[in-house]
């Protein structure tokens, strides 16, 4: 038998059912108040009537919020407010499949290997901007704009040893050895001198000529060029063409003393190749000179 208590607190549910009733505001699963929020009693219980027990709302302690959407509830997430449509991990936080660093949803280069060092968007360091990745670049440090094979090392195009970007004569036959400008060793023709601006020997000058045509001479077989070179004094094409006709007045004695023609010939170089400063007098005077080279 009910006590008077006991009826009259389900005298007070009845009438607040059907206060909710005739309000539209007591729905299948939880009872809301006239302001349209989930009805609690001073416990913090909320309300639900038997016909739609299955229904969960967060705020009645029935579910967990997992505010991101990204699978992960709140109380578990350590990375929150992961943007929509991002993959994540036990964790929440958006995956690093390969290990990078760089989240896969930023990651332009999906794949990279184990310890590889990266940029901010997953690709490979290339350090020296030849265009080969560090983690493949035997030849790291390369200079700008310096053109590298498949391993990022220098070219070397005639094969000499001396890369392209060091190389003063480039296009040395193979099997030739060469210094380190990569020119074939030269013999400067100390003593051989000219008259001011002119490509005739002096006097001296044959004395010097005559050893060397005697030594070629003795070795027909033997190619061997002779090199004209000038300092920066005057015009570049004058210089060029001055040193052309100063080698060749050297290539004409040797011949003229027996030397084989056929293995001789002339090239001037002008002002392109200086072995010393040509800011003093005495550099320049080193750098007028007849070199006899053999490739």
């Amino acid at each position: 038998m009910k006590t008077k208590r006991q009826k009259n607190l389900l005298d007070l549910v009845i009438a607040l059912g059907l206060v909710f009733a005739l309000t539209g505001l007591a729905e299948a699963g939880y009872w809301k108040n006239p302001q349209g929020e989930v009805w609690k009693n001073s416990y913090g219980e909320c309300w639900q009537d038997r016909w739609a027990m299955d229904e969960m709302l967060p705020e009645c302690g029935d579910t967990k919020l997992d505010s991101d959407g990204d699978g992960v509830t709140d109380d578990m997430d350590e990375c929150p407010g992961t943007p929509k449509g991002i993959s994540v991990d036990a964790k929440g936080c958006p995956l690093d499949s390969d290990g990078d660093g760089v989240t896969d949803d930023k990651d332009r280069c999906p794949g990279t290997p184990q310890g590889v060092s990266v940029d901010s968007k997953g690709c490979p360091l290339d350090s020296d901007g030849d265009g080969v990745t560090d983690d493949k670049d035997r030849c790291p440090g390369t200079p700008r704009g310096a053109a590298v094979d498949r391993h990022g090392c220098e070219l070397d195009s005639d094969g000499d040893g001396v890369v392209d970007s060091k190389d003063k004569c480039p296009g040395t036959p193979a099997g030739v050895k060469v210094n380190s400008m990569g020119c074939p060793p030269a013999v400067i023709l100390k003593g051989v001198n000219f008259e001011l601006n002119s490509a005739k020997l002096t006097a001296k000058s044959t004395s010097v000529l005559n050893t060397v045509a005697e030594s070629l001479r003795g070795r027909p077989d033997v190619t061997v060029i002779i090199a004209g070179h000038t300092d920066n004094t005057g015009n570049d094409n004058y210089n060029m063409d001055l040193s052309q006709r100063r080698a060749q007045s050297v290539v004409d004695y040797l011949v003229s003393k027996g030397a084989n023609a056929a293995k001789l010939s002339a090239k001037g170089y002008g002002e392109e190749r200086p072995i010393a400063s040509n800011k003093t007098t005495e550099g320049r005077a080193e750098n007028r000179r007849v070199e006899m080279v053999t490739p």
